[in-house]
């Protein structure tokens, strides 16, 4: 059984701009691709300026980018992220939600999610205070599909020594109190998870009362330590046997657009390969679909440098690195040369200001 497969954009940092989405929906929506979840954490009104209306300028971009996603037969959502409203649910924060809700309504949602995401939990009642707030929204919202990102969306503890210990019981009382409807997101046993079991799943979906709608944190590239790698790998740790345990599976995307496209690929070929796949058959594949046959086989020479090595210790390779790759015309090869540049490198500093 394969899932539904989605395109997930909700990193730190720089953001990729309307032209680069349409384009990697329009290549991937024909490999499986079906949902696009514009959730960047840039985009401070969805998150620390959620109470804001956008930018005129903006929300037409953004409908426009719905109309595109639509055109190509993909479902279109946004990932509201109401910041640290839980930490304070008295009176008056009904008005401000409902505000928001209505303007991305007039975009024509299929998916509305309320993330809870990268923001202090160790609250008291959490778990029925983010209820309220998810069903407030659905009961006022167009979108056919809610989702749900909790504060604790991974076994990992690195959550509770970043946003505060996690209340007992939590998981299980939001799965309890959120409609069964909503979809509830999880990102594995770590945050960035190095491979998900058909076991590890079956006992989050006893949990939330659910299937786990599976927020995969790979390719992504952000913060201070990955950034400085490129992630063009193929898909392991994923096998075909966990897609009846999950309601859908998106993937959060890197911040190079294009180099994106080629682990994305090669994840639906795993589901649909099952156990037969070769994740180095598939790289060679997809890197050939995306880059064209001479840059993926100079990308896949450079494999161990650019993804295993890190920005900040190539050191002469640099400079030799950037003459190979300006020789090649194709909008990859730039995203390379970007890299080397340190367009993306992100301060730590961007997760407590995004």
């Amino acid at each position: 059984m394969i899932p539904e497969l989605g395109l997930i954009e909700g990193f730190f940092g720089r953001p990729w701009d309307w032209a680069e989405r349409i384009d990697a929906v329009r290549f991937l929506a024909p490999h499986g691709y079906r949902f696009y979840l514009y959730a960047p954490k840039a985009d401070a009104f969805l998150r620390r300026r959620w109470q804001e209306p956008f930018p005129e300028a903006r929300l037409g971009r953004l409908g426009d980018f719905a109309s595109a996603c639509r055109g190509a037969g993909v479902r279109f959502g946004v990932g509201l992220s109401p910041f640290e409203l839980h930490l304070d649910c008295g009176r008056g924060w009904r008005e401000p939600i409902a505000g928001k809700v209505a303007e991305l309504d007039g975009l024509g949602l299929d998916d509305l999610a309320i993330l809870f995401d990268d923001m202090r939990g160790d609250v008291a009642e959490l778990a029925e205070r983010q209820a309220a707030i998810v069903h407030f929204a659905a009961e006022r919202s167009r979108a056919t599909r809610i989702l749900c990102c909790p504060s604790y969306y991974s076994d990992d503890p690195v959550l509770d020594c970043a946003f505060g210990p996690r209340p007992p019981a939590y998981l299980e009382r939001l799965g309890r109190l959120l409609d069964p409807a909503v979809r509830i997101m999880w990102t594995g046993e770590e945050v960035v998870s190095r491979q998900y079991s058909p076991g590890h799943l079956a006992r989050i979906g006893e949990i939330l009362g659910r299937k786990p709608f599976l927020w995969d944190n790979y390719p992504v590239n952000d913060g201070a330590r990955m950034s400085q790698h490129l992630h063009l790998r193929a898909f392991t740790g994923r096998p075909a046997a966990i897609g009846p345990h999950l309601a859908a599976h998106g993937v959060n995307l890197a911040s190079q657009p294009v180099l994106s496209r080629i682990p994305a690929l090669t994840l639906a070929e795993s589901y649909a390969q099952g156990e037969a796949y070769e994740y180095g058959a598939a790289f060679e594949r997809a890197a050939g679909l995306v880059l064209g046959e001479a840059l993926a086989r100079q990308v896949r020479a450079d494999l161990i440098v650019l993804q295993d090595r890190g920005l900040d210790r190539l050191g002469e390779l640099r400079a030799g690195l950037a003459q190979t790759y300006a020789a090649f015309d194709h909008p990859g090869a730039r995203e390379v040369l970007d890299w080397l540049d340190g367009r993306w490198n992100e301060p730590g500093e961007s997760v407590q200001t995004q």
